[in-house]
């Protein structure tokens, strides 16, 4: 599929409808619809993946959506006082889980999308290490580390002072092990597995310092 002015206005249009939903609170009709913005944001994402057919910069443009969203909510939760951080989780890792699907169907349905892509398990990634564009590379690099972190920042926060025993401690740092493990190897394929376990034990030794025993 290549850019013409029907598919340009489609893109348009489907960028307009996020936009609406990441914006969704102003029109004050105290509904739960601004959260669909994470699982929104896939729709033109993948549309331009279809179209443009370039991964690192799919990528790029669908963190960065997902940032403004969670930043979005991030003041909702801590200054406005109108988010929950768990409904906040919850539509994001839907979204997260939807993407997927997504990435392990359309390369198979259009082989060309492969290309400057990786098959882990099931899943074609953005193969950041062959990146034909060095700029798209880092900075891909540079909003899937922030992405992380808006996720891993807020979650702390919330956890400060609530009762968790070891076994709760242990299992939050497990959760985040998959997510350290990407960044670690985004940036030092060569030593990720070691970078995984210095995140993992530092998050460790953070939760242990600030929530509380039973």
């Amino acid at each position: 599929m290549q850019f013409d002015p029907t598919s340009i206005i489609i893109l348009i249009t489907l960028c307009i409808i996020f936009v609406v939903f990441l914006i969704f609170d102003l029109f004050e009709r105290n509904e739960k619809a601004g959260y669909l913005a994470y699982i929104v944001a896939l729709v033109p994402v993948n549309y331009f993946w279809g179209i443009e057919g370039d991964p690192l910069l799919v990528y790029i443009i669908l963190f960065s959506l997902w940032i403004l969203t969670l930043l979005r909510d991030t003041i909702g939760v801590y200054l406005d006082k109108n988010k929950d951080i768990n409904e906040i989780l919850l539509y994001l890792f839907l979204a997260i889980i939807i993407q997927l699907i997504i990435t392990a169907i359309m390369p198979e349905v259009n082989e060309d999308l492969q290309l400057t892509t990786e098959k882990i398990l099931y899943f074609w990634v953005p193969n950041v290490h062959s990146a034909i564009f060095v700029d798209f590379a880092l900075a891909f690099k540079i909003v899937a580390t922030v992405f992380i972190l808006l996720i891993v920042v807020p979650l702390i926060i919330d956890v400060k002072d609530e009762e968790a025993p070891l076994p709760i401690v242990i299992i939050f740092v497990a959760i985040f092990i998959i997510p350290f493990l990407y960044l670690s190897y985004i940036w030092v394929p060569e030593i990720m597995g070691v970078l995984t376990f210095l995140f993992s034990v530092i998050l460790f030794i953070i939760l242990l310092m600030i929530t509380k025993k039973e």
